[in-house]
């Protein structure tokens, strides 16, 4: 029956939206055809603004395509699943998302069945309204749904099970926010002197082996485990016994007490399963970085292609051996790839270091020296402006690296880790991050690795923004390169 209400809301909820969508569009139609003003800021009409947008049945195609384009992006953005215990602000952040990928979508079709006769400027008018009157709509919902829960209407009952250390945060936070609609109705744990007490303001309703009675006496929408890993086999009759009498069942995935990787429910091909991450991007995020990735790394070899000419010239006159220095280095995950960097020391650079290791700055098992001997003239030119990482676009391009991300090291620096150094390699590596932001080359191995964990821990396509826009100064002053 609860899947059953779950699948109707779905459905209301996209008709509703499908609704608002037609609404924005004869909205926008009419405001592109009545409004001056409007009209005067198209500066590039099509054929059929410049007779009045008359024939709206030609429009007609562009709705039937804008329509079920958002319902379909609404829905990969999460905007159906239930929003009980959502946030306002998330649902709003996921219209936004929808509205860029709709326009993508959209004006990609719109490009390949050569729609002229859409006006640009109804189509800005278009994108804005129809994202204005969604997420006004969302409002309007969350601010109904949420006043008749707060009424005491439409709420659920929760049973809790679990150890008292465990259920203390999971009620508080269900008692911070009425307007969920949740209410706990008791609570079960392991302890008999606890019976027909209080825990936390709840009433202890019994012990494991009084779940059936319980369930039996009282109205319970929903059992929540919020139990320990040794509980498991204790807990599998209580789970079963909720299965038969079709009371839902949900276990916290807090099984491991774990400091900094998250759980994450999924399911692979009808096997559920709960995913333990330290990277806590979501999958769309994760594409927007892959897509900025590969489209500034295309358009940087495009334009950077006459310097790439010029710089190989001068490593070619000014030293003997190959333009591009290539060495194998750990990606993402421990993968194996050919970093390529303009060379920038003699050809015999590689034997030369054993030699100088008693020189090396660093601390750990990187080697970093100033005035290193082994540099070319034009080789120190590059490393201080950090032109010789250019040919490391081709490995984003590759997919083996990305713009942001941890420097990749080299695979014998990585055996000389300690264990909790590794994780720097659980995301794909870049070109820049906090480390070259903040002092480079000045940094200890420690503070280096403690900055691409943070980095890690707090990743957001924000993060990456701020890391790139800080990283074009320290680039052109040369701050801590050697």
């Amino acid at each position: 029956m609860l899947k059953e209400q779950q699948s109707l809301v779905k459905w209301v909820t996209m008709t509703l939206d499908a609704l608002v969508v037609v609404v924005a569009f004869f909205a926008a139609y009419f405001l592109r055809v009545h409004f001056h003003t409007f009209y005067k800021l198209d500066l590039f009409p099509s054929e059929h603004i410049i007779g009045g947008m008359a024939n709206f049945q030609i429009y007609l195609l562009a709705l039937f395509l804008w329509v079920p384009l958002w319902v379909l992006m609404l829905s990969l953005n999460g905007l159906y699943r239930p929003f009980r215990t959502r946030f306002f602000l998330e649902m709003a952040w996921g219209i936004i998302r929808a509205a860029f990928f709709t326009t993508i979508a959209f004006a990609s079709i719109a490009f390949i069945l050569k729609m002229q006769f859409v006006s640009r400027f109804f189509f800005i008018i278009l994108v804005g309204l129809t994202s204005l009157l969604l997420i006004s709509e969302k409002w309007v919902t969350f601010s109904v749904m949420h006043y008749f829960r707060m009424k005491g209407y439409n709420f659920r009952r929760l049973l809790l099970v679990g150890s008292e250390g465990r259920m203390e945060k999971f009620i508080k936070t269900i008692e911070a926010h009425p307007e969920w609609g949740l209410r706990i109705s008791g609570v079960v744990n392991d302890k008999l002197d606890s019976v027909g007490k209080e825990l936390f303001g709840i009433k202890v309703m019994g012990v494991l082996k009084d779940i059936p009675r319980i369930l039996r006496e009282n109205v319970i929408d929903e059992v929540i485990f919020i139990v320990p890993l040794m509980w498991l086999p204790r807990i599998q009759a209580c789970i079963t016994y909720c299965e038969t009498q079709g009371v839902k069942a949900s276990l916290a995935a807090d099984l491991f007490n774990l400091r900094i990787a998250r759980a994450r429910q999924t399911d692979l091909n009808g096997f559920p399963l709960i995913s333990f991450e330290t990277i806590f991007g979501r999958e769309w995020q994760l594409l927007v970085k892959r897509l900025v990735d590969l489209t500034f790394s295309t358009l940087g070899i495009i334009i950077f292609s006459p310097f790439f000419v010029m710089i190989s010239t001068a490593i070619k006159l000014t030293s003997p051996g190959p333009v591009f220095f290539k060495q194998k280095r750990m990606g993402m995950n421990g993968r194996i790839f050919t970093l390529f960097k303009f060379r920038t020391m003699y050809k015999d650079a590689e034997e030369k270091l054993v030699e100088l290791k008693h020189l090396n700055e660093m601390d750990g098992p990187v080697f970093k020296i100033k005035n290193d001997p082994r540099m070319t003239p034009v080789g120190k030119f590059l490393r201080t402006t950090s032109i010789d990482e250019l040919p490391q676009l081709f490995n984003i391009l590759r997919g083996h690296m990305s713009l942001v991300g941890p420097r990749p090291p080299i695979p014998g620096e990585v055996n000389q880790y300690e264990n909790w150094q590794k994780r720097r390699l659980s995301m794909r590596p870049g070109l820049t991050c906090f480390w070259q932001i903040n002092g480079r080359n000045k940094l200890n191995f420690k503070k280096w690795i403690e900055m691409d964990l943070k980095y890690i821990d707090n990743w957001s396509l924000r993060l990456d923004f701020k890391i790139l826009m800080k990283t074009i100064p320290v680039v052109l002053f040369g701050a801590g390169a050697s």
